[in-house]
């Protein structure tokens, strides 16, 4: 029997972060969680890369060509979409979270969905930084477990 475990062990490990600026009072925080959580790891902060998109929505595009350049051993993906009055939130939340796990596939890097989808603003803070903690946090010792987990795999034919 083989049994395979990923460890969050950042040495040598580069990192794209991802971060939605809607609702930025929110994503900073989990920005900063992540920050800290991969250099608590072991990630230097010179081998870690945030970049910033309108929103949500735009997260899987930027997650796509940072993942697909061979730079990164994972990319996380950070943001907060609130529910509204209208079916926004759903469709937003949804192609964001869709979008995410198909650029995991595509490319074979891990991509961190952390795209919180809260009813209240109260509920995405206590996320971030707040009474549940940080996710960006844990998102990041997430990247870096799965990072150590796909490098443990055996290559798939035909790709990189």
């Amino acid at each position: 029997m083989t049994i395979m475990r990923g460890e969050p062990l950042g040495a040598g490990k580069s990192v794209a972060v991802v971060a939605a600026r809607f609702n930025e009072l929110v994503t900073s925080a989990l920005v900063d969680g992540a920050r800290a959580s991969l250099a608590h790891h072991g990630v230097p902060a010179e081998a870690v890369t945030v970049v910033w998109v309108p929103g949500a929505f735009e997260i899987p595009l930027v997650a796509d060509r940072l993942a697909g350049s061979g730079r990164f051993d994972a990319v996380i993906c950070l943001g907060a979409v609130i529910r509204g009055e209208t079916a926004h939130f759903e469709l937003v939340a949804g192609e964001a979270a869709r979008g995410i796990a198909e650029v995991s596939r595509s490319t074979g890097v891990p991509c961190i969905f952390e795209v919180l989808a809260t009813d209240t603003l109260d509920q995405a803070r206590a996320r971030a930084g707040g009474t549940h903690g940080n996710k960006g946090w844990e998102a990041a010792a997430a990247a870096l477990e799965m990072a150590s987990v796909v490098g443990q795999l055996p290559a798939q034919r035909g790709t990189r």
